[in-house]
Order: C-alpha cells, then sequence, then structure tokens
C-alpha cells in the first residue's frame, strides 16, 4: 500500500471529511496479494456502518480511514477488502472534533485528526428526561439514532447511538423537522390515536390548498380551458366570449363562390357596400342597417353567405354560435354577450356573425311554467346592446336561423334587426348553377346534363346538391370508373331520395311481379291524367322501405308559387290509388296486399285538407274547419276543442269519403280502357327492373293511348 510523504489527504467520502497526518515510512514491498486481484467492491452501506460501529475502538476505526483516505487518493479504482488494510503501526490517539458547519452536515460530517485524544459518548445528557438544548446538541453531534413523537406532538421519545432511551417536551420549533432531517434522524409517530398529531396538523394545512386548487380546475374545465392570455383560461375568464375573432378574415369563400341565392346576394352585398363606401349612401342621408337576420331552411347556405360577408367586406369579423351563450350558471350567458360586444365596439366598423340564433332569441315567457331565467336574462342583454340606450354604432350584426316563427318580436323589430333575408331553395337556374358549383374538381363524363339533373331534383337543397355529386363520386370510384357518368348521378339520386339498394334482397317471382303490376298502375294513371306531373323513372328495384318506386318529375312553377288546382288534387289522388286498382285486377281484390298503405294515408291527407282547409267542397262551403292547434312552448294557445259541431264531422267524413271514391272510379276506368299497356309495362319492369320516362313514353305512343277525360 502507497503511503504519504508530508503531504495532507483531503477529501469528502460518503458523508465524512477525513484528514490523515502521518508520518514519512519507507517504501516497502507487501508480501500479501496484490489489491487489484482481490476484486472485491467495498460498498457505501459497509463503509458507514464501519464508521458507526467503530467507536472508540482505533483497530478498527484505522482500518476504516486507510481505506477511505486509500480510496479518495487513488488515481486508479481498485476493489479492496476492509481484512486486507494493515493497521499503521503506531497508532496515534483519535479526538473527535466538530466542524464549524456541524449544524448542517450529517451526523458523520466530522474533522477527525491524529495524535489526538478521542472522546465517546459519555457526554450524554444523564437520565431519562433530557432538556430541549441537550438534545439539539445530541442530534447536531450525530448521537441520536432516532425519535418518536406522541400523539400531541409535544413529548417525543429519542433512542441514542448507544440505545439510551429518554424523552424530550418539544416546544413549538418548525425547524425542529428540518434538524433532524438534516441530521440522519429517523422519524416516526406513535400508532393509534397518536398519529392525529403531527400529521393531523399536515392534513389541516393540506385541505384548504386542495380545496382552492380543485375549484380553480372546475371553473377551467366549465369555462372549456379556452380564453386568458395564451388561450390557457382561468376563472376569471368564465363569462368571456368565446367567439371568434378575425381583423383581416381569410375565409376563402366569396360572393363568387355562392351560387343559386342572388335576392339574397344582393341584398348582403349591399352591406358589403357600405362598409366600403360609406358616403355614398350618408350623403343621401342613409344608415347602415344595424342587422341582418338571414333565414331560410336547413342546407340552403346561410352560413356560407356570411363566409362570404366575411371575405368581401374584409372588415374585423366575429363569429359564434348562439349555443355558446347558454349556460349552466345564471348570468353567465349575459356576462358574455357584453364582453362580445364591448370587443366588437373596440374593433368598429366591424361585423359579428351569430349562427343558430334562435337558441338564445326564443320568445321570452313561452312555455308551461315560465321560461328560462338565464336564456331570458341573455336575449335581454342582446336586446340592449343591439339597440338599447348607448347605442351601438359601427357594429353589423349578422344571425342566421331556419327557426323564424319562434324568435322574440323584440328582436326582430327594425332598430335590431332591420332586414330580413329570405334564402329560399334555389330554382332550375340556381341548382344548374350549385351543380357546377360543386362539380369543380370531379372527373365527369359528356353525357352529363346539369339542365337534366336540376330538373329532377325540384325542393334540393345547395347542401343537397352538394351531397349528390359527392355520392356519385363516391359510386364512381366503388365501380373503379375514371369518370362520374350520368348513371352514377342517377343511381345516386335514387340512394338519397329512397335510400340504399338491397342487392342482396330474397324477392320470388310471384312478388315480383305485384310489385312490377303495382308500379306500372302508379305510372299509367299519372301519365293519363291531364296536366299531371310527367313520369320520370319507374323502378322495381327494393330501396329502404319501398318495394318499388315511380318517379314524376313535378312542376317547377306549381313547385315556386304554392298554388295547387282541384283538379291537379284530384288527379294526384287518383295517382295514388293507381297501384292498388292494379293489383285488384290483375290478381283479384281477395289477393291483394298491404303494399298500398301509405298511398292509403296520402289519400286521405290529400281529401281532408280539400274539404276542411281549401273550400273544395260544396257542402261546407268556403269556410275552414278543424284548425291545426298552435304549440304552447312557443308561445301560442293549444286549441283543447273542436271549433265544429258534431253534425258538421259528420258533413266531412262524408265529403272526404266522397272525394276518395272519385277518384278510385277514375283509377280503375283508366286501367281497365288500357290493359294492355299495363300488361307491355309490367313485362318490360319485370325483364329490366327499371324504365326511365322515355322509354314509358314510347310504349304509349304504340299504344295509342289518349288523356283521360272526365
Amino acid at each position: 500500500m502507497a503511503s504519504t510523504s508530508n503531504s495532507l489527504l483531503s477529501s469528502k467520502f460518503l458523508g465524512t471529511q477525513l484528514v490523515l497526518l502521518s508520518p514519512p515510512t519507507p517504501k516497502t514491498t507487501s508480501s500479501s496479494p496484490s489489491l487489484s486481484r482481490k476484486k472485491l467492491i467495498i460498498t457505501q452501506t459497509a463503509l458507514n456502518k464501519k464508521i458507526k460501529n467503530s467507536g472508540s475502538n482505533f483497530q478498527e476505526f484505522s482500518k476504516t480511514a486507510t481505506l477511505a483516505t486509500l480510496l479518495l487518493s487513488s488515481i486508479t479504482p481498485q476493489a479492496i477488502a476492509l481484512n486486507d488494510i494493515v493497521s499503521p503501526p503506531n497508532p496515534p490517539e483519535i479526538t473527535v472534533i466538530e466542524a464549524e458547519n456541524s449544524s448542517k452536515s450529517s451526523p458523520f460530517s466530522q474533522t477527525l485528526s491524529l495524535n489526538a485524544p478521542v472522546t465517546s459518548s459519555s457526554d450524554l445528557p444523564d437520565g431519562s428526561q433530557w432538556r430541549y438544548s441537550e438534545f439539539l446538541n445530541a442530534v447536531k453531534k450525530g448521537k441520536v439514532e432516532r425519535v418518536r413523537f406522541n400523539k400531541e406532538g409535544g413529548v417525543l421519545q429519542l433512542t441514542a447511538i448507544d440505545g439510551r432511551r429518554a424523552s424530550v417536551v418539544v416546544p413549538n420549533d418548525p425547524d425542529l423537522i428540518d434538524i433532524l432531517a438534516m441530521n440522519g434522524v429517523d422519524i416516526s409517530v406513535s400508532e393509534g390515536e397518536s398519529s392525529n398529531g403531527l400529521l393531523g396538523v399536515i392534513g389541516n394545512l393540506l385541505f384548504p390548498v386542495i380545496a382552492f386548487a380543485g375549484l380553480f380546475f372546475l371553473f377551467r374545465r366549465g369555462q372549456g380551458g379556452a380564453g386568458g392570455p395564451g388561450g390557457l383560461g382561468g376563472p376569471m375568464d368564465f363569462g368571456r366570449s368565446k367567439s371568434k375573432f378575425q381583423e383581416v378574415p381569410e375565409t376563402g369563400v366569396t360572393f363568387a363562390d355562392v351560387a343559386g341565392a342572388d335576392q339574397a346576394k344582393l341584398e348582403l352585398q349591399e352591406v358589403v357596400d357600405f362598409l366600403k363606401n360609406p358616403d355614398k349612401y350618408t350623403a343621401l342621408g342613409a344608415k347602415i342597417p344595424k342587422g341582418c337576420l338571414l333565414v331560410g331552411p336547413p342546407g340552403t347556405g346561410k352560413t356560407l353567405l356570411a363566409r362570404a360577408v366575411a371575405g368581401e367586406a374584409g372588415t374585423p369579423f366575429f363569429s359564434c354560435a348562439a349555443s355558446e351563450f347558454v349556460e349552466l350558471f345564471v348570468g353567465v350567458g349575459a356576462s358574455r354577450v357584453r364582453d362580445l360586444f364591448e370587443k366588437a365596439k373596440s374593433k368598429a366598423p366591424c361585423i359579428v356573425f351569430i349562427d343558430e340564433i334562435d337558441a338564445v332569441g326564443r320568445q321570452r315567457g313561452a312555455g308551461m311554467g315560465g321560461g328560462n331565467d338565464e336564456r331570458e336574462q341573455t336575449i335581454n342583454q342582446l336586446l340592449t346592446e343591439m339597440d338599447g340606450f348607448s347605442g351601438n354604432s359601427g357594429v353589423i350584426v349578422l344571425a342566421a336561423t331556419n327557426r323564424p316563427d319562434v324568435l322574440d318580436s323584440a328582436l326582430l323589430r327594425p332598430g335590431r334587426f332591420d332586414r330580413q333575408v329570405t334564402v329560399d331553395r334555389p330554382d332550375v337556374a340556381g341548382r344548374v348553377k350549385i351543380l357546377q358549383v360543386h362539380s369543380r374538381g370531379k372527373a365527369l363524363a359528356k353525357d352529363v346534363d346539369f339542365d337534366k339533373i336540376a330538373r329532377r331534383t325540384p325542393g334540393f337543397t345547395g347542401a343537397d346538391l352538394q351531397n349528390l355529386m359527392n355520392e356519385a363520386a363516391i359510386l364512381a370510384a366503388r365501380r373503379e370508373l375514371k369518370e362520374i357518368s350520368k348513371d352514377e348521378i342517377a343511381d345516386a339520386l335514387e340512394r338519397i331520395i329512397a335510400g340504399p339498394e338491397k342487392k342482396n334482397a330474397v324477392v320470388s317471382e310471384d312478388k315480383k311481379k305485384l310489385v312490377a303490376y303495382h308500379e306500372a298502375g302508379h305510372a299509367l294513371v299519372g301519365a293519363l291524367m291531364p296536366e299531371y306531373d310527367p313520369v320520370a323513372k319507374i323502378s322495381i328495384i327494393p330501396r329502404g322501405q319501398a318495394g318499388g318506386l315511380t318517379f314524376f318529375a313535378p312542376s317547377e312553377e306549381r313547385l315556386e308559387s304554392g298554388l295547387y288546382s282541384r283538379s291537379y288534387l284530384e288527379n294526384q289522388m287518383a295517382v295514388a290509388l293507381g297501384g292498388r286498382v292494379a293489383e285488384e285486377v290483375i290478381f283479384g281484390k281477395e289477393n291483394v296486399t298491404t303494399g298500398a298503405s301509405n298511398d292509403f294515408m296520402q289519400v286521405s291527407r290529400v281529401a281532408r285538407q280539400m274539404v276542411e282547409r281549401f273550400g273544395f267542397s260544396k257542402k261546407i262551403g268556403q269556410v275552414a274547419v278543424g284548425g291545426p292547434g298552435g304549440n304552447p312552448f312557443l308561445g301560442q294557445q293549444m286549441s283543447s276543442q273542436k271549433d265544429y259541431s258534431m253534425a258538421t264531422a259528420d258533413v266531412v267524413d262524408s265529403e272526404v269519403r266522397e272525394l276518395v271514391e272519385k277518384a278510385y272510379a277514375r283509377a280503375t276506368e283508366i286501367i281497365s280502357t288500357h290493359i294492355d299497356i299495363l300488361h307491355k309495362l309490367a313485362q318490360l319492369l319485370i325483364e329490366k327492373e327499371s324504365v326511365d320516362g322515355e322509354e314509358f313514353m314510347s310504349l304509349f305512343i304504340d299504344g295509342k293511348a289518349e288523356l283521360y277525360v272526365a
């Protein structure tokens, strides 16, 4: 083992500062085996135990100190065994001297000086009751091994390193736990009721912190974590608006992308022009509209128009949904409305768009038992912000709804919503333009005719037409085609109207024949009725709940005006009964099926409306009876009893029955007269399963059929 020559070997090892002073010794060669060949590893636990158990035994302490010095002074790590350490020839005396920072060091952090007297643990206080100062000194000297607090926390039991036990009365010292922990003292609390002492105090201190933290996260969860700087949110942002703001709107939509709503575009273009060229209108004394309400059926493009206004105007734009104002907590909705308009006024002139405004704009006080307080406060605040005492300058409010009938009258008055723009279903020309817009980016075949598609889709909205073209593209991809042809569009149209095709449906020959004659009866009566819609297609392929379908192309003018003549309604009832009449003529009255149930419902509804509402009955006359009752939840009164007598009800029933029997007789006459055409059409349907309008009309030309004359 190498020795030191008048040198000081100093280092920290395992929390112990060792200073070794020894006289020079000549270099000797040990006959013992080389230390590098021992391959024995000394661990921190072994050395720590050696130091702790050595006490005043110089022989053991000398081995440990020499080992630590060797390990720390050696350049090359070696594996050393404690038993291989050779004690020095002249054992010096050892004195334990407290370090200057002993109060902050571990129990074994001491300065050891050789050639000094060694002190033992006899300097510990006597007796089983120690003073608190004596206890602290013993702890700092490392002479206390463990302490145990009692249930009150005012008295503790200690165990010294020599095994002695004593008790100490502990004052209220907040630093005691830190001192014990820093000096390596094992701390425990008595079992049983005594555990409520120190731990109970800590638990009482932590409970309010946990409660406030839970309340904080509850507020953040309630408001979705939005708001506040950086979008982190917080309890103070709970009543703030969640609207989306764009200083320079980039919606990617302009008026050129909106088709089929020319009148609505014109009125909204004026609003945009107001913002861009205000002098043009103010010179004539005109004022910019404060609000514009977009009204129309679902899917007609109300939100799309609002996005186009944002893209065209170029002014700051706020967008939100009315449902964002409705919250569980009363007053939050009104607070968010205030916050939204405060932000908007700071950016004026600007546009605020509220989608589905009927969520908060319903009639106040409607329904049994009163309205919702939170919703009423929200709409009251909205009314005040749009046109209240302080006014609303420079903020244009756009709103959209498909339920204008439920909105509060105070919200619809001029000064709040000055304009109500109706976005209705497009006509034929509008549908052609919409189809052209939604066909961009799609590979279309040359046989696709947008005009024919538009005429086959009466009543379709822009969303419906977009879905039609998308379904056609999906069908073309499923069939592994490179282009979308008219067949894919026709199949997609039937899928949307009647449901998907049942390719695996089990249909017997008898049922297939029955369905073919049933649908041929509808088509035959409809084609021979004067002033009725032409037949577009006949199919006996099962779709959805229907075993077969007959498509008619309704008049665009009739759909636009909504005016139907008495003769048209009578023809409609006869066409609906044509299927049942064909079954009876071909298969007999005993073999008819339930396939005409929906037809009977349609006939009964039309006949009763003709008598009760349209004044088409001579016995009832021009009197409307049995008006529909209102919805009490929309602020209307519900009719509790009929407004006509039992005698009038008997007359109504007899008139309805007379109209239905007349339609049945007309359908029977037409089918019996043209039974040959019925057989040909049914046979063609059995062979091909579907017949288009042109092929169907060729049968009438060959059969020289004539229109029915009453």
